[in-house]
């Protein structure tokens, strides 16, 4: 099956939409699911109501689990600007349309002086070769320890609130990188690279923008354009656990 689309008015595009590509990583209870923030990992337990288990290992007639995690440190998440408001603001007022254009594009992070690893604004501008709705950035080294790594501590690669700042002011709608956060694990409470993205306290909505962390493209996924699905659970939060898939373009 295909479907057409076209960028900003220019000519047709076509999506292959039997072949996606899925970008988000397993949410699996224990310590083999990705963990950062120091969030304790998720775990999945059978309800127990009365006489009622829901095992069907311990006798119950269907497996029916609780469900304990947190978008922002289990898994790949979308977040809109609640995540930093005074204003309860959710993901699902914001994220209102699911298929957009889309850009991936692969990035050396650069070593600042304190030795930390930072994705600058001129990398960005040198890789981007189209104007789409999606960005996605994808970080160097790439491999699929990222599907269950652990973060916590160990100061990861985010990105410059200098350039945050200039991919909002490009007109993108929605950010996905393959980090735990677009901020340092540690700036103080800060959040520079969010304040600067979502514009915020001077865009109270945060212009309708998202930003997704934690997902994960292979290697053998090409840099370039593609149309992008990004789905999110019905949860009025600031943020939700998420699937953003890709289709190539043919």
């Amino acid at each position: 099956m295909y479907v057409e689309f076209s960028i900003a008015g220019g000519r047709p595009l076509k999506a292959d939409l039997s072949r996606p590509i899925d970008l988000s990583t397993p949410i699996l209870p224990g310590d083999n699911c990705v963990n950062a923030f120091h969030i304790s990992p998720p775990v999945f337990e059978p309800i127990r109501v009365g006489t009622f288990v829901g095992s069907v290992n311990e006798g119950g007639a269907c497996n029916c689990e609780n469900l304990h995690l947190n978008a922002h440190g289990n898994g790949t998440h979308t977040e809109c600007v609640g995540h930093i408001a005074k204003e309860r603001i959710t993901i699902n007022s914001i994220l209102r349309t699911f298929h957009f254009s889309a850009e991936l594009i692969t990035v050396t992070p650069s070593a600042a002086d304190n030795g930390d690893l930072v994705i600058m604004r001129e990398q960005i501008e040198r890789a981007i070769k189209h104007r789409t709705q999606a960005l996605l950035i994808r970080t160097l080294p790439n491999n699929a320890t990222k599907l269950h790594a652990h973060y916590s501590g160990t100061n990861p690669t985010y990105l410059h609130h200098e350039a945050a700042q200039w991919i909002r002011e490009q007109g993108y709608q929605h950010l996905l990188i393959d980090q735990p956060s677009v901020d340092r694990e540690e700036d103080g409470g800060l959040l520079l690279a969010h304040h600067a993205y979502w514009n915020y306290p001077h865009q109270t909505d945060g212009g309708l923008r998202t930003i997704t962390e934690l997902m994960y493209a292979s290697t053998d996924v090409k840099d370039g354009l593609y149309l992008l699905n990004l789905q999110i659970a019905s949860l009025e939060t600031d943020a939700s656990p998420s699937k953003p898939v890709l289709y190539p373009l043919v």
